[in-house]
């Protein structure tokens, strides 16, 4: 077998082997854009429905494979309209500048106790407050839906602009790095039915998730009426335990060590 695998290898070519590293490329690429989504349990699906056909190809068992070639069509189509904002995502995602990853996350690294500490305040206090932060997907074309600050990020600041009355605390605050980049910003809202019954305010968790479906960023949620916390990533939200560290769930999601 080792002696297959040798001859194989020595008949490569170098286009053979860029060829291998782009499907590889692709498959990571999608295994990342699905992984703790709907998709992920569609994608077993998938692969099932595949390996059948592919089976009864084998077999020779015409009708069955007739089937499952009519059903395989009209399931590309139910993808693409049960999954835009994945596939949204994922194609802006192709488009962003990820090799200047570590560069933007890196300075975010000493600013997640402010943001840790605002948020756990205005959670106290019920402040309303809405907070993107860029992951890999560029929010510049969000913060021209707002006021450009471009300041250095802090707590106060943060608590500042979200204060009730303050001129910019109904919008989105877009962080990126150890910057507020822009607030009062409109985010895309998500359609009502997604958002389930358990948010008692709608708005801020619409925007929320709107903007998680169609960007990689974080984006934390304070509810002015009861001051729970909330985390939109991945095209989802979810309300955060007191236990939940923020700090330790932006870190994670972030990869930022």
């Amino acid at each position: 077998m080792l002696e297959n695998v040798w001859i194989i290898l020595r008949h490569m070519q170098l286009t053979d082997f860029l060829d291998i590293i782009l499907v590889a490329f692709i498959l990571y690429s999608i295994f990342v854009l699905i992984k703790d989504t709907k998709a992920y349990q569609l994608a077993t699906g998938i692969i099932l429905v595949i390996f059948f056909f592919l089976l009864t190809q084998w077999a020779h068992l015409y009708v069955s494979n007739r089937i499952i070639r009519a059903f395989i069509n009209y399931l590309i189509i139910a993808i693409i309209v049960l999954f835009q904002s994945e596939l949204r995502r994922f194609f802006t995602g192709i488009g962003s500048h990820t090799f200047r990853r570590p560069f933007k996350l890196g300075p975010l690294k000493e600013k997640l106790e402010d943001i840790s500490l605002a948020v756990d305040y205005m959670s106290q206090k019920k402040i309303g407050a809405l907070i993107a932060i860029e992951k890999d997907i560029d929010l510049s074309p969000y913060a021209q839906r707002g006021r450009v600050i471009d300041a250095e990020l802090s707590k106060d600041l943060l608590v500042s602009i979200f204060f009730p009355k303050s001129p910019l605390h109904d919008g989105a605050v877009l962080i990126r790095g150890n910057k507020i980049i822009a607030a009062g910003c409109l985010l895309p809202l998500a359609p009502t039915h997604t958002l389930g019954e358990n948010f008692s305010t709608r708005t801020r968790h619409l925007a929320a998730l709107g903007l998680a479906q169609e960007t990689d960023a974080a984006v934390i949620v304070v509810s002015e009426q009861t001051g729970e916390v909330s985390l939109a990533t991945r095209g989802k939200i979810e309300k955060l335990s007191k236990k939940d560290s923020i700090r330790q769930l932006l870190a994670e999601y972030l990869r930022i060590r």
